[in-house]
């Protein structure tokens, strides 16, 4: 009982914390908005229907892809935009001016403390972290573990916002995310509250969920987005060579989403892969493996890391490739699966 008083405390607590962030700073600008600059509240709800929710979101898209939207003529479209271009500035900015935004980036706690440490402080939103490995190398775990760490107050490198989760291959365990909210001294029934789950089935369905995803996170406070795995079903969707053109633009029109998703919203996205064998690897490497998804996929992420088995229950991350972090170094966190573990944490020498 007196567990549950604390936890709901600490819920009202993350709440209040939650609207002081609202307050201080707006992250995007409402489409609501459009409506002082003379654009018709008809027009709006089109958009709404098409996924659009932001001045933000509404600039990430070509006036082709807008046109596209049923009722929308080619005049409409340019008033719009013209429309939006006064409430947003999408033009230059300063250095100082971009390492002013950049200070609004949260960094998750991954719960191991030498895996936050390889990452720079944890997981960054803003930015597509992409986690690739065979079988069984933690990658879901980690996925799992982030689900509560978001949860967290931001004073306990938590990302103090809710989750969103797809799933591709039926791998989510609601029951697995209990003990993990013991670990860290959450109400397991308040964490299960405050994700969000989806299975995905079809390539389109997996894109259909993403487009959905803006109305929620317009309105309430996602720090998170998982997406395990990201390449799973357009593999079963695709087949042959002949496919491959058609596969890769697809998949590059959904990694060109989670971006915008991650800059429009200021969300994290976890993203897991998987690993293809590499026959032209050679006789004189031990692993021949890489990450499937080809050039699109690794150009879309932000930070690669490769997820390996270790000793016992010890998983090797490694930084495979990052923009602002060093390359090749690599620790080991060890992963708990008893019913009172809590997911990732160190490894014990």
């Amino acid at each position: 009982m007196i567990a549950t008083l604390k936890a709901e405390e600490q819920n009202q607590l993350q709440l209040v914390e939650r609207e002081d962030i609202d307050d201080e700073e707006d992250l995007f600008e409402a489409i609501d908005k459009l409506i002082a600059q003379g654009i018709n509240a008809g027009d709006i709800k089109k958009l709404q229907d098409a996924g659009i929710y932001t001045c933000n979101g509404l600039m990430m898209h070509t006036k082709k892809n807008l046109t596209g939207i049923k009722g929308l003529s080619e005049a409409k479209v340019e008033k719009i935009c013209e429309a939006a271009e006064k409430i947003v500035n999408y033009g230059y900015i300063t250095g100082s001016d971009a390492l002013i935004r950049r200070k609004s980036v949260i960094r998750i706690t991954t719960g191991s403390q030498a895996l936050d440490e390889l990452l720079g402080g944890g997981i960054e939103t803003m930015s597509i972290t992409e986690a690739f490995g065979e079988f069984r190398s933690g990658k879901t775990q980690l996925a799992h573990t982030l689900c509560v760490c978001t949860q967290l107050p931001t004073n306990m490198k938590g990302g103090n916002g809710k989750v969103a989760y797809i799933d591709t291959e039926g791998t989510f365990r609601p029951d697995r995310i209990v003990p993990i909210a013991e670990r860290f001294g959450l109400d397991p029934g308040a964490v299960l509250d405050n994700i969000i789950y989806a299975r995905a089935y079809t390539y389109e369905h997996q894109h259909n969920l993403l487009l959905g995803l803006a109305a929620k996170m317009s309105e309430e406070p996602f720090r998170l987005l998982i997406v395990d795995s990201v390449i799973a079903l357009f593999r079963v969707d695709f087949t042959g060579r002949g496919e491959l053109a058609d596969r890769q633009q697809k998949l590059a029109q959904m990694l060109s989403r989670l971006t915008k998703i991650a800059e429009e919203f200021n969300v994290a996205v976890y993203m897991t892969n998987q690993v293809i064998a590499d026959p032209g690897g050679g006789v004189f490497i031990s692993d021949p493996k890489k990450p499937a998804g080809g050039h699109v996929l690794a150009h879309a992420a932000t930070i690669r890391l490769m997820f390996r088995k270790g000793k016992g229950e010890q998983r090797v991350c490694k930084v495979y490739d990052a923009p602002n972090l060093p390359e090749a170094e690599a620790i080991s966190f060890i992963l708990t699966f008893s019913i009172t573990a809590g997911g990732i944490a160190d490894a014990k020498d």
